[in-house]
């Protein structure tokens, strides 16, 4: 069984209003988006994937370029379910029977939450901070068909109908999301 990271960050950060996107903002002396991508990369897992659509990240990929693939989804403005299906359609391409994902707004995820993740022999495995679901998440290959093809919801459709597929796995680490301007400067 091997099990690929997945990095989402194809969307268009509508909620930043800052200067260029909010992926390629300085946090912490690099862009944002490197760093859920370092700490996916960490991890150890078989593959890391991003996918991509509204901003180009070839100077962020670049610097893994031997260790990432990068998955372009044309489609990305149509809602998050559209990135977590071709995150799914590359996995399954390659060979993966999991998938562990993650969002590239989220900069201090520390790889050790993406490898307890990935260690859960659940159909879905979902990383709580202080009680609190967040990402990443894992996805067997038995749920893949489960997932919503379209609009702005990923696993959480499938994680709240399916409960009894669902374990939870205690991390450390903080998960939020740098949405807005404000959340780039109160975390860096």
């Amino acid at each position: 069984m091997t099990t690929a990271a997945v990095i989402l960050a194809a969307g268009s950060g509508s909620r930043f209003h800052g200067d260029g996107h909010k992926l390629l903002s300085d946090f912490r002396g690099r862009p944002l988006a490197s760093w859920a991508l370092w700490h996916a990369i960490e991890a150890g897992l078989d593959e890391t994937l991003v996918v991509t659509g509204a901003v180009d990240l070839t100077a962020i990929v670049d610097r893994w370029r031997e260790v990432v693939r990068v998955v372009d989804n044309v489609r990305w403005a149509e809602g998050q379910a559209t990135s977590l299906q071709a995150a799914v359609h590359a996995a399954r391409a390659r060979g993966h029977d999991t998938i562990v994902v993650g969002l590239g707004d989220q900069p201090l995820v520390p790889p050790e939450a993406w490898t307890a993740v990935a260690a859960s022999p659940s159909p879905i495995a979902v990383a709580t901070y202080d009680g609190r679901r967040r990402h990443p998440v894992r996805l067997d290959a038995s749920v893949w068909p489960l997932l919503p093809a379209a609009g702005d919801q990923g696993a959480r459709v499938v994680i709240s109908q399916r409960p009894e597929l669902v374990a939870e796995v205690a991390c450390r680490g903080e998960a939020s999301d740098i949405d807005t301007l404000e959340d780039l400067t109160r975390w860096s």
